[in-house]
């Protein structure tokens, strides 16, 4: 697990346990073992299971943990999603961090899902976008992924993204592929993005050498049409800008390569999941 992850799950617990979870130690025997379920209340996909499973581990590597489905498949209301075993204070001393990170993460995951099947049948990719909580982008992503969804550059070090703040769009176009030529030479793994406001730039940087990707920004649907037809295949696009679930459709349609949502991350509802104990229930 990633060394970022372990330190979430650190502080996750340590925010919440402090010097011993008092509830737990005074009113659940010392002896007690129990079963518990982790149950869906809404609908959703799977993601976080590995974070849940180091969650309780962490707490007590005796408690049996076990998913039934895995990362990445839907589920129903009333599934149970998971059955942990074991110590019955272990078990309750976990509960809030494990569903704390799972419904999270649940929630992208469905959110991402339903982007993507908005945007069939078009060979459309439904991007991710770097406005993730701070300390979760490692599993926010993942969860994009197990939504059907792509992930963007993971941060400012594995995509160059020359935007207007940058002063590329307004910028000499020999200085731009200048910049463009030495960190191709410097650094020839890390792709270069150029954000487009107009078609006259889509047009001019289309013509650049080394650009992977012109970034469309806020563009409606009849520009990205021409953008399209602009590029003509020398160049990918994506399009970005205030995309929601009734207006993705519609950008697809338009033949751009990407479309890059951060509603997918930044203002997902965290998914409704609870844990039930279990008395003889297999």
């Amino acid at each position: 697990m990633d060394a970022t992850v372990q330190a979430l799950i650190d502080l996750a617990l340590a925010e919440d346990i402090g010097d011993g979870d008092v509830t737990a130690t005074w009113f659940i025997a010392a002896e007690q073992q129990g079963r518990a379920a982790i149950v869906a209340r809404e609908p959703g996909v799977l993601s976080g299971s590995e974070v849940a499973r180091e969650v309780w581990r962490r707490i007590d590597p005796g408690l049996r943990l076990r998913f039934e489905p895995t990362d990445g498949e839907a589920f129903a209301t009333g599934d149970r999603l998971a059955l942990v075993e074991g110590t019955a204070r272990s078990i309750v001393t976990g509960e809030r961090t494990v569903l704390n990170f799972l419904q999270r993460l649940c929630g992208i995951a469905a959110m991402t899902a339903r982007y993507v099947a908005a945007v069939a049948p078009h060979p459309v990719q439904v991007l991710d976008t770097r406005k993730t909580t701070p300390g979760w982008r490692l599993l926010e992503k993942a969860a994009v992924r197990h939504g059907g969804g792509t992930n963007h550059r993971m941060g400012l070090y594995d995509r160059a993204m020359v935007k207007d703040n940058h002063l590329a769009a307004d910028g000499d176009l020999d200085r731009l592929q200048k910049a463009i030529d030495r960190l191709r030479s410097a650094r020839p793994e890390v792709g270069v993005e150029l954000e487009a406001d107009t078609l006259e730039q889509v047009r001019r940087f289309a013509g650049l050498r080394g650009v992977d990707w012109i970034l469309l920004d806020n563009m409606p649907p009849d520009d990205l049409r021409k953008a399209v037809a602009l590029a003509a295949g020398r160049v990918r696009l994506e399009a970005s800008g205030g995309i929601t679930l009734d207006t993705i459709g519609e950008v697809a349609a338009t033949g751009v390569d990407a479309i890059s949502c951060g509603a997918l991350t930044h203002s997902v509802r965290a998914l409704d999941l609870g844990l039930d104990w279990l008395k003889d229930q297999p």
